[in-house]
């Protein structure tokens, strides 16, 4: 066990244009090779498609499809007795945001499309709506961690 303190938890930092953690959050997943502006290009223009396509405050669709789409439970592999169980873990909201994001990307960049900010923005609709691809997967975590609720007890 460490001997020093626990560490401090950091708080995200809000983006310039929106002044919204999530909206940065969302950046700081979509980022590759250490491109930022190019994160918060992709993000802003999906931002602005939803905007046009829905008429509604894009902002809320986010904060929607990450509702929607975060987890109360997952699945964690444990080894008891030279056997690997699969053992319902429930999660925090923190963990739980932070695995909707993942999700909703992964799933955004599996789409087929033109460009990112068009599969991001889409994905981002149909999770608000309450379908897509990062439902389903939602969905299926819930369905394994009912399954095997059996191994709970290995928590």
């Amino acid at each position: 066990m460490s001997r020093r303190s626990t560490a401090e938890k950091k708080t995200a930092k809000s983006d310039p244009i929106y002044h919204n953690r999530l909206v940065n959050m969302v950046v700081n997943r979509i980022l590759k090779n250490g491109k930022k502006s190019l994160a918060y290009r992709i993000l802003y223009r999906s931002i602005k498609n939803i905007q046009q396509k829905t008429e509604k405050n894009p902002l809320s669709v986010l904060r929607q499809a990450i509702r929607r789409v975060t987890p109360n439970v997952t699945v964690k592999a444990r080894r008891v007795g030279g056997s690997t169980y699969r053992v319902p873990i429930e999660i925090r909201s923190t963990q739980g945001k932070v695995l909707a994001i993942r999700w909703l990307l992964g799933a955004s960049r599996k789409r087929p499309g033109r460009n990112m900010d068009f599969k991001l923005s889409h994905e981002l609709m149909d999770a608000a709506r309450g379908n897509g691809n990062a439902i389903r997967k939602k969905e299926e975590t819930h369905r394994m961690a009912e399954a095997n609720r059996a191994f709970a007890h290995f928590r």
